[in-house]
């Protein structure tokens, strides 16, 4: 008798491919020139109603679309101002609005989005003055182009009177959360450079840091913004005038979110102006404003302001 032997042979499981850890890359918007340090700008200088003694804003929305705002001030000192503007989507990425003024001036816009080409929006303003004639007193054209990693914007202005043209030329590219711009003003007439600015920035979904030098590049600021938590956000300003100044200007400001419809907002600059304000949602169409100012090294002198603000939307 013959016996036949088999054998079984076994691999060994392949070996697992080695896993790599990719950094996380945060896709921001790339801003607008002016934008580029504007969250930390936002939390230093925005809602904060001390310049004014008393702000009126009035929001109306019509079933048709229409939308109306009426907005008067009343500052600590001069006469009271104010304006109506009347807004309406006239086709399809077409909008026009014109306001009125105390001023006697009436301003007429339309915005033209996607019409002309995909991400480039023209806006089309001329200024009129009751009191002069209505005739155009003033012409601005608008440009705006936004195209993945590249946001550009060209201002002109004309003036009838001289008949001469103002242009400024902005652009910012970014990168993963990085950013750089420029900015240059041309007088057309005087075939002449008018003013250049440049800014460098970062930014995540948590925070913002941004560095610009404006004024011919005399001016320099560095800014930065921290959202710590839900609840609380932080900001701080550096600015010098290489021109003007022999200091470094600060500012540090704060906001904390007390409950969904409520906030308040501190700033202190080197100074020592303290900055103090309020806001409240309080119903569906009120919100409402308070805010002063206050000079630490002089507090008991005059010369402290307090300011309103109602915001109503129907």
């Amino acid at each position: 008798m013959s016996a036949t032997a088999t054998t079984t042979s076994t691999r060994a499981p392949a070996a697992a491919p080695p896993t790599t850890t990719r950094p996380i890359v945060f896709k921001m918007p790339v801003p607008a020139f002016s934008d580029v340090a504007k969250p930390a700008n936002d939390i230093i200088n925005k809602d904060f109603y001390h310049n004014a003694a008393a702000i009126l804003d009035v929001k109306l929305k019509a079933p048709d679309g229409l939308a109306v705002n009426a907005k008067g001030t009343s500052p600590h000192e001069g006469d009271i101002s104010g304006s109506i503007e009347a807004k309406k989507s006239v086709a399809k990425g077409v909008t026009l609005t014109e306001t009125w003024t105390t001023a006697s001036f009436i301003n007429t816009k339309l915005e033209l989005v996607d019409v002309i080409a995909q991400g480039v929006k023209a806006e089309f303003m001329g200024v009129a003055s009751t009191k002069q004639g209505l005739g155009l007193k003033g012409q601005k054209l608008s440009l705006y182009f936004t195209q993945g990693a590249f946001n550009a914007r060209g201002f002109f202005d004309y003036n009838p009177t001289s008949g001469n043209v103002n242009a400024t030329l902005d652009g910012v590219f970014g990168h993963e959360g990085f950013v750089v711009g420029g900015e240059a003003g041309y007088d057309v007439q005087k075939a002449a450079l008018t003013k250049y600015s440049a800014a460098v920035g970062y930014s995540t979904p948590v925070y913002s840091g941004a560095v610009t030098a404006t004024n011919n590049l005399s001016v320099f600021a560095a800014s930065y913004y921290h959202k710590v938590n839900a609840s609380v956000e932080a900001g701080v300003k550096a600015a010098y005038d290489t021109k003007s100044s022999s200091t470094v200007g600060l500012e540090i400001a704060s906001k904390y979110r007390i409950d969904p419809t409520s906030f308040a907002k501190a700033k202190i600059n080197d100074r020592g102006i303290l900055q103090l304000a309020y806001n409240v949602k309080v119903n569906q169409g009120l919100t409402f404003g308070i805010g002063g100012s206050f000079d630490t090294q002089k507090l008991n002198e005059a010369g402290h302001k307090i300011g309103t603000s109602f915001t109503f939307e129907g």
